[in-house]
C-alpha cells in the first residue's frame, strides 16, 4: 500500500481542562518532533471557543502511520483525562492492522468512531523515510 495518508481526529475538550490541554498539546508536538523524524507534518488546533481539538498529520506511506501509533501511544495518553475523542478519519489506503490500531486508540480516548477513505486517485511528492 502506498501513500499519501492524511489523518484527522477531533476531540471535545472537557470543561475546565483547556489550560491542561494546551500544555499537553505543546508536550505532544515536542515529543513527535523529537521522536518521529519520518513524520513530515503534524499539527494540533483548538477551535476559537477552546472546546474542540483537531489533530492532523500527513504520512508518505501507511507504515509510518502505524509507527506513529506505536511510538506515540504513551504520549497520547497524557491527553486522555482532558479530552474525549469524537472521531478519527484517515484518507488513504491502510492495512487492516492499522485500522485495528485506530479503533483501539479511539476506544481508549473516547468514541470508537473510525472512518477510512481510500482515494479514488492520488499522487504524492512526499518521500518515504
Amino acid at each position: 500500500m502506498t501513500g499519501p495518508i492524511v489523518y484527522v481526529d477531533t476531540a471535545d475538550v472537557r470543561e475546565g481542562a483547556l489550560e491542561e490541554v494546551k500544555m499537553a498539546i505543546a508536550e505532544l508536538v515536542e515529543f513527535v518532533n523529537e521522536n518521529e523524524p519520518w513524520l513530515p507534518a503534524y499539527a494540533i488546533s483548538l477551535d476559537e471557543a477552546g472546546t474542540e481539538m483537531t489533530v492532523i498529520h500527513v504520512h508518505a506511506e501507511a507504515a509510518t502511520l502505524e509507527r506513529h501509533l506505536e511510538v506515540g501511544a504513551p504520549a497520547f495518553e497524557k491527553l486522555a483525562p482532558h479530552v474525549t475523542l469524537t472521531s478519527i478519519k484517515v484518507y488513504g489506503e491502510v492495512p487492516e492492522s492499522t485500522v485495528e490500531m485506530l479503533h483501539a486508540k479511539a476506544r481508549r480516548l473516547g468514541h470508537d468512531n473510525v472512518e477510512v477513505q481510500p482515494p479514488e486517485a492520488a499522487m504524492s511528492r512526499l518521500r518515504t523515510p
